[in-house]
Parts: C-alpha cells; structure tokens; sequence
C-alpha cells in the first residue's frame, strides 16, 4: 500500500518524516533491520533513489546504520530515539499554534482551548 504522501513539499522529507515516525513509534525496534531501499520504496510508491536519499539522511542523523551486508539497521541509541521524538513532537506544536493563531486566537485562547478540548480526545 502506497504511503500518504503529497507534492507541497518535498517527498523524500516526507518520507523521512514517515521513517522517524515509525522508529520512534517502536515499529522498527533499536536494532532491528529495516526493510531494504526497494522494498520501502516500492511500498511508498517512490524511487529507489528517492527512498535512498531518505535513508542516507537518516544515516546522518544517526537513527538508521548502514551494515555491509546486512542491510541497515535502527539505532540502539535510545536517547537519540527519545530527543527525535520531542524535537517532532515540538515541531508538531510549533505548526498547531502557527495554525490556531492565523485563525485568529492568542496563546491563552489556544491554551484554554487545549485543556478544554484535552479531556474529549
């Protein structure tokens, strides 16, 4: 099933995006192979080469390993997968409020509005 990706923005941060999400998330477990460049981008609906500039990314970032010939794998760096998960989690944040305040509510409508809307969730 080809993932849920859309052309404002570029595809293979998306596709970053979608990978750190599924690392921090616990779907791909600290240490554990990932699925190779052609499997991912076949099941995303990409490149291979898109796919691997993602991944290469990921690499730099330190939350995937390249083996050999092994494949790649996730970090066992469970710090790094926790400050991953806060910096997306403040950047999901960032976004909301940017969002709340062009529909014209200030910070303590947006808090108000978050503790009261926080219960119904």
């Amino acid at each position: 099933m080809a993932w849920s990706l859309d052309s404002d923005r570029p595809i293979y941060a998306q596709i970053l995006e979608e990978i750190q999400l599924r690392i921090i998330a616990g779907q791909y477990k600290p240490g554990e192979k990932i699925p190779s460049v052609r499997e991912l981008a076949s099941e995303a609906g990409v490149n291979p080469n898109t796919m691997q500039k993602a991944l290469s990314e990921l690499e730099r970032y330190g939350l995937v390993m390249a083996q050999r010939t092994s494949g790649r794998i996730v970090t066992q760096d469970m710090e790094l997968i926790k400050e991953t998960r806060r910096k997306l989690a403040k950047e999901q944040i960032r976004e909301f409020i940017d969002r709340m305040k062009k529909l014209g509510f200030n910070e303590r409508e947006i808090v108000e509005m978050v503790e009261q809307t926080g219960g119904e969730a």
